[in-house]
């Protein structure tokens, strides 16, 4: 069984372009439309559930499948399946990407434009689906201006539970308790997981050696990320001051552009990070980024029906998501707009491909290749 598993999830993990939502769709269509492992009402519960948790939201749904197939095992060997092809390919980037010189700073700069599309485009996206009252839309302002004002891991602490403080005391969407026998039974929690989840958190904050200080962020950024992959950046960034800018959009424009999911930024940056050993280094990050996500899904799996009925708790989780709003308003600020964009010619080209991928919704495969042939194009142009 467990073979299985993480056979259907590795060619998964070989083949699913276009980010979480995409994966989304290429789960439903694999694992409850072809195989039956569960029904189309439970994937459904399992999507809602991985949107309301910090963490990789298409990941964690990949993970919820192989518990509901086989347990915590089968949880472990979708997670291993669906990632595995995307690690290895973002570990031989960053340690093989200082060879190409002069060419690898040229794909960067095309990279780097990649993104500020990229990310301008999620954050409309999320705005649109998060901030759907006045309340809304001004908790996503000012945890922007926060965010640019004060662009540290302990403002991004204080955004969220701000947000989560406000959302549970004033309750932000219409929602009445259900009545059916469901919400009526007894909220199933998985203690050891959430309490291993919490021990964790806090062990991360706890100045403990050097190496441990180095990779704890990753943790961190896993345990406070709501939205998925993109909001991986800021989180990061914030929490890992000796790596630069170009590293990290690097890391994020490849996520991009490989199959998988795009918390292996995490491994690259892992890898970067332990210059002397990177394939250690990649491991550890990529095992912390996702062990958080992973362990509150697994801790609210069978209880989540109950728990999104409560109406303060669902506030508390739309509060969450349009604070993320503004954390990925702050990123596409800096560094992603400050670090990319440096003339007129740049912010037009940005614009016109912002327009077409809104417009046209073209593969994010044909952005990539025509941000790195104009960047190769302007390379060999100036030689």
């Amino acid at each position: 069984m467990l073979i299985a598993i993480f056979r259907q999830f590795f060619l998964l993990g070989c083949m699913s372009f276009g980010g979480p939502a995409a994966h989304l769709g290429y789960f439903k269509h694999h694992f409850v439309d072809s195989l039956r492992w569960l029904s189309t009402a439970r994937y459904a519960q399992l999507i809602s559930l991985s949107q309301a948790l910090p963490g990789p939201g298409s990941s964690q749904v990949s993970f919820a499948i192989g518990v509901e197939r086989a347990g915590v095992l089968g949880g472990i060997a979708a997670f291993i399946g669906f990632t595995l092809p995307s690690f290895l390919i973002m570990v031989l980037i960053a340690i093989s990407a200082h060879q190409f010189d002069a060419v690898y700073f040229a794909i960067i700069a095309g990279l780097k434009l990649f993104a500020v599309v990229i990310v301008a485009d999620a954050t409309l996206s999320m705005a649109k689906s998060f901030c759907t009252s006045a309340v809304l839309k001004l908790l996503a302002i000012m945890s922007t201006l926060a965010l640019i004002l004060f662009p540290m891991l302990g403002t991004q602490i204080a955004v969220l539970v701000t947000a989560a403080i406000i959302g549970a005391v004033w309750p932000l969407l219409n929602l009445t308790k259900s009545t059916d026998n469901v919400s009526r039974e007894k909220t199933n929690i998985n203690w050891i997981a959430l309490g291993l989840f919490a021990l964790l958190l806090a062990i991360s904050f706890i100045p403990l050696g050097e190496s441990i200080a180095l990779f704890a962020p990753f943790y961190q950024a896993g345990a406070m990320v709501f939205g998925g992959g993109h909001v991986v950046l800021p989180v990061l960034q914030a929490g890992l001051p000796t790596l630069t800018d170009d590293q990290f959009l690097t890391a994020y424009a490849s996520a991009q552009a490989v199959p998988g999911p795009m918390f292996t930024i995490a491994t690259f940056l892992g890898a970067k990070l332990d210059s002397a050993q990177p394939l250690v280094g990649a491991l550890i990050a990529t095992l912390l980024v996702f062990t958080p996500g992973f362990l509150l899904m697994l801790a609210f799996q069978k209880s989540w029906i109950n728990l999104a009925n409560k109406p303060r708790f669902a506030s508390s989780i739309a509060a969450l998501n349009a604070a993320v709003v503004g954390f990925l308003a702050a990123a596409l600020y800096s560094p992603i707009w400050s670090s990319a964009i440096s003339n007129m010619w740049q912010i037009a080209l940005v614009v016109a491909a912002f327009a077409w991928l809104r417009i046209k919704k073209p593969p994010i495969w044909w952005l990539l290749l025509l941000f790195i042939g104009i960047a190769l194009g302007q390379h060999y142009w100036t030689l």
